[in-house]
């Protein structure tokens, strides 16, 4: 095949189109370009004529096979970017969401000041990672269960300069006397019997143990952090969390039955609840 980025890139397209809607297909042929083989939409439009090596057909020749194998692209380049940072991404870690950017943003702007804020449940830390970058002043604790994701996220904090604490913790059983002002999680919220629903490059590549939870009791994270907030978040103090967009009024009703005040339920970009926030 001809080797010239303009022909690489049509011949991207056109094999990741028979997976993926055309828009789809063409982001994911742009990130390949630009994150694999560092070849920007500006070379390739200027350039277009350009012959890449041996070795970098080769590599995209692996990454096509990969994507159309269902591997995410994040996977691929080792890294996601969030909040405008690239975060290393592994099969041990969630790859990063754009819906909780919309929760790092509430929360760096609703609070200011010297605070000590929790994370728990962290993955890749890009929540406390992003706070830390955007919020100067605060002290941040981040838990998680998993010492693999704990590693990962230790990497992205030193990579991007952020000041973060991480512990191992079990969400399910706390152990700890620390206050903070503010609580926040991203915890498993998605049932078991969602499964079925879900595409395969998420439930063959992530942890199910950061994604799922058993039918029979889909809120348990965020009433065991809840009532741990309950004793451990200062007087006034504030607790945000990402939501499954069936179970926001049952999230708010389990916030105000442990006498929380000011629960209010907010929706993503896409119109859905996915959002809670409450005050101690």
């Amino acid at each position: 095949m001809n080797s010239a980025i303009s022909i690489v890139y049509q011949h991207l397209v056109k094999e990741l189109s028979s997976i993926h809607d055309e828009a789809e297909a063409t982001s994911l042929a742009t990130i390949l370009m630009e994150d694999l083989l560092g070849v920007s939409k500006m070379t390739r439009l200027t350039r277009p004529n350009q012959v890449l090596t041996t070795d970098e057909q080769n590599r995209l020749n692996q990454a096509l096979a990969q994507l159309l194998n269902n591997v995410p692209i994040q996977h691929i380049v080792g890294f996601a970017y969030f909040c405008g940072h690239p975060f290393k991404v592994t099969k041990d870690t969630l790859i990063p969401r754009p819906e909780t950017e919309e929760l790092v943003h509430l929360i760096a702007n609703e609070n200011q000041g010297k605070l000590s804020i929790l994370d728990v449940g962290t993955g890749t830390g890009c929540i406390p990672i992003s706070l830390a970058l955007k919020m100067k002043e605060v002290q941040i604790t981040s838990w998680d269960i998993s010492l693999e994701a704990l590693e990962i996220a230790k990497h992205n904090a030193q990579q991007l300069g952020a000041k973060v604490t991480f512990q191992q913790m079990d969400a399910l059983d706390i152990t700890s006397d620390n206050k903070f002002d503010v609580i926040v999680s991203n915890p498993p919220y998605i049932p078991n019997a969602d499964k079925q629903e879900m595409h395969a490059n998420v439930l063959d590549h992530e942890p199910g143990l950061a994604l799922f939870v058993e039918d029979a009791d889909p809120l348990v994270f965020y009433r065991k952090i809840a009532e741990f907030a309950q004793t451990n978040l200062n007087p006034n103090g504030k607790i945000y969390f990402e939501i499954h967009e069936r179970f926001g009024t049952e999230t708010k009703e389990l916030l105000e039955s442990l006498g929380y005040q000011k629960v209010i339920v907010l929706k993503d970009l896409n119109g859905k609840d996915r959002m809670i926030k409450a005050q101690r």
